[in-house]
């Protein structure tokens, strides 16, 4: 039996000091009990020779000092594990919230995880399909990747987020595939977008939702991305799944730890987050990738908005530091109507390298993906001249590139949030795009594809519509590109 003790000496905001305690360790779960019988879980932050700093799950109102009890539980916080929790929503400390009945675990798995032996990690090398060209095509997402996208305040990485949750698929197997979906400090209207979002496509099947609300304590949004972690580990090396695990928003998770840091009265790092702040995002987003004589894997997309739409701000900067590459959303695309507003250029994906090309998606991937950058490149700066000095000072190749620019934005990037396009209907958009140049500007690929591909006539369905059913007047107007 656990002892109880009723030396709670001070309540400050969300931390709770306890007096006289024997064998209590860090990270240690508690469980305090109020007069009136309820029962609030805490966790140990500190211990100092007989003192415990322990922080509350839910909410200090009704806790009295003298008259509440504390007992330690002897063990950190777990999560009971099945395959049932596929098709299931949680809260963020995962309890159920669908309505449907209590989970009845396999087994019960610390959230904090096991480190992963390096030696023992498997290197990324498999395509997945999310059925966004701006993804697919030009930054490629390859099984057991960290991929995070960098977004901003009042774009729409939710309808991305969920687009990628209901399309994302590996190409070439029939091993089941699942989706963990962590939403952090989000609203009750989000919440409610992302669940709907997903019964309605059916995705809800494979997917297990931990939804932690904007009006919930802090702590358990410290707790929700462990536990989708640890539903995820399950998944992925006991059941033998390929499991895409997405986090929105890691802003959310870092304001919530700089939030616990500040009422610890601990000394603050940049912009008053954490010192730790980078160790803690490197415990989470390293728990993602591929193990050695396992067929499964965790793929990982981390949602943040960066603060100020600045992308040197401390939690931005420490996830590229600690990713594979990263998204962008822009601010100017999504002005210009632009869905999903994937800014390519500064965007990257540190391994698509290794998830492209023959037997993975087609031999002539890598070299379209080089020459839809450079012309896109290219043309975007031919726009800003042409700004300057006019139309007239451009010289007739150029005036392709800025056209080609515009129609780059308006047919491969914007395919709306309900088009679901494969990876040949990709590249064969790049290729009508490429026939808006002339052959010999065409530097970056091979002859031998210049060939195939260039004569070929890969039609591009031209009906195809956007998410309010808006038809664009640019894809009507298409057919005219010029051939070289």
């Amino acid at each position: 039996m656990p002892k109880e003790y009723r030396t709670i000496q001070e309540i400050a905001g969300p931390l709770m000091l306890v007096r006289g305690v024997e064998n209590v360790a860090y990270d240690e779960l508690g469980e305090i009990e109020l007069v009136s019988g309820e029962k609030r879980r805490c966790k140990v932050l500190e211990i100092d020779g007989g003192n415990a700093l322990v922080q509350l799950y839910e909410n200090a109102a009704g806790l009295n000092l003298g008259s509440s009890k504390v007992r330690f539980l002897g063990k950190s916080m777990e999560l009971g594990v099945s395959e049932d929790m596929l098709s299931r929503v949680f809260d963020g400390l995962g309890h159920p919230i669908d309505g449907g009945p209590e989970i009845l675990p396999d087994e019960r798995r610390d959230i904090n995880g096991l480190p992963m032996n390096p030696a023992a990690r498997a290197y990324p090398q498999e395509f997945i399909q999310t059925g966004i060209s701006a993804i697919d095509g030009l930054n490629t997402l390859v099984r057991g990747q960290k991929l995070p996208i960098f977004s901003a305040s009042g774009l729409p990485h939710s309808q991305l987020a969920a687009q990628i949750a209901r399309q994302a698929r590996v190409r070439g197997t029939d091993e089941p595939f699942a989706v963990v979906f962590a939403a952090m400090g989000i609203t009750f209207e989000e919440s409610n977008y992302f669940i709907e979002s997903f019964r309605e496509t059916g995705a809800i099947d494979r997917a297990v939702l931990f939804m932690n609300l904007a009006n919930d304590p802090a702590v358990e949004r410290i707790a929700t991305p462990r536990m989708a972690l640890t539903a995820a580990e399950y998944l992925a090396f006991e059941k033998d799944m390929h499991v895409l695990v997405i986090m929105t928003d890691i802003t959310n998770y870092a304001d919530a730890l700089r939030e616990v840091s500040a009422a610890r009265k601990e000394v603050p790092g940049r912009r008053g987050y954490p010192g730790y702040m980078y160790t803690d995002l490197a415990n989470l987003y390293e728990r993602a990738g591929r193990q050695k004589g396992r067929k499964g894997s965790i793929t990982m997309i981390p949602i943040l908005t960066m603060p100020e739409d600045d992308k040197t701000h401390p939690i931005p900067d420490l996830t590229g530091y600690i990713t594979e590459g990263q998204i962008i959303l822009s601010r100017d695309l999504y002005r210009k109507g632009i869905q999903p507003p994937i800014d390519v250029l500064p965007s990257l994906s540190r391994l698509k390298d290794k998830g492209i090309g023959k037997g993975k998606t087609r031999e002539d991937h890598a070299d379209v993906l080089n020459q839809l950058f450079a012309a896109y490149a290219r043309g975007k700066e031919n726009k800003e001249l042409m700004v300057i000095l006019g139309e007239a000072a451009l010289t007739d190749v150029d005036k392709l590139y800025a056209k080609f620019a515009d129609e780059f934005e308006a047919r491969y990037v914007s395919q709306g949030y309900r088009t679901d396009r494969s990876i040949e209907e990709t590249l064969d958009i790049g290729w009508q795009l490429l026939r808006i140049l002339p052959r010999t500007e065409l530097k970056r690929i091979k002859d031998e594809y210049l060939d195939r591909y260039m004569e070929e006539n890969h039609g591009i369905n031209n009906s195809e519509s956007h998410p309010d059913g808006a038809d664009t007047a640019q894809e009507k107007a298409y057919d005219r590109t010029p051939r070289a």
